[in-house]
């Protein structure tokens, strides 16, 4: 989506996604202040535009806001994130047991669906329509464990991590693995393959580099 093909009430959604790929491209490296005025200049977006791209961008954790300062590129921790995906490792693969009792036909066809949609995303989406997608079919996956305060625990630990925007698809080919990735985890759902979901899981939450 260009800046022209927005429409005009979703206007900031397009400046966003336009920092967010300069962010994942390097144009705007970690810890970088970005300065209203020069995304005004950068973008072709008026003020109110911009503020809102940052503000949405603030709640996915590729920027910071600090009071009286202004917006800044997030610094990652790689050790708390790495200590966070562990973490994940073990609550989504604990679930796992749950989702495979509770995987109905009708619930693997949703999960295949929203598969599919971040499919599209990758080849006609924003960035932001990819991570919208992704986390989509991961909600709808842990949607099935029987216990709701573990999903609730993933879900903060989701939002605790640097932004999916920045790191999670830092190439092409990463992001066509997750997307195989998504796939694998239906397959072993649809027949029942409890240790190949927890294999494919952990192997899709590490993301080790291709």
């Amino acid at each position: 989506m260009t800046t022209m093909d927005a429409p005009l009430n979703k206007a900031w959604m397009a400046v966003a996604d336009l920092i967010a790929r300069d962010v994942r491209a390097g144009a705007f490296a970690p810890g970088t202040w970005l300065k209203q005025i020069d995304l005004e200049h950068r973008y072709g977006f008026g003020r109110s535009d911009i503020r809102r791209a940052l503000d949405y961008l603030t709640q996915k954790r590729l920027v910071q806001h600090v009071p009286n300062r202004g917006y800044h590129v997030v610094l990652p921790d790689s050790d708390q994130t790495a200590h966070i995906l562990e973490l994940r490792v073990i609550l989504e693969t604990a679930a796992v047991d749950s989702i495979v009792a509770n995987a109905t036909p009708d619930a693997i066809e949703r999960i295949n669906t929203l598969a599919r949609k971040f499919d599209e995303m990758i080849l006609h989406g924003t960035v932001l329509e990819q991570y919208e997608a992704n986390l989509a079919f991961h909600r709808e996956l842990l949607s099935l464990c029987s216990n709701p305060e573990l999903s609730n625990l993933v879900t903060d630990l989701r939002s605790r991590t640097s932004s999916a925007l920045a790191g999670q698809w830092s190439t092409r080919v990463r992001v066509e693995q997750s997307s195989r990735e998504h796939h694998a985890m239906i397959k072993a759902l649809a027949t029942g393959d409890a240790q190949q979901l927890k294999d494919t899981i952990t192997l899709h939450i590490r993301q080790p580099k291709s």
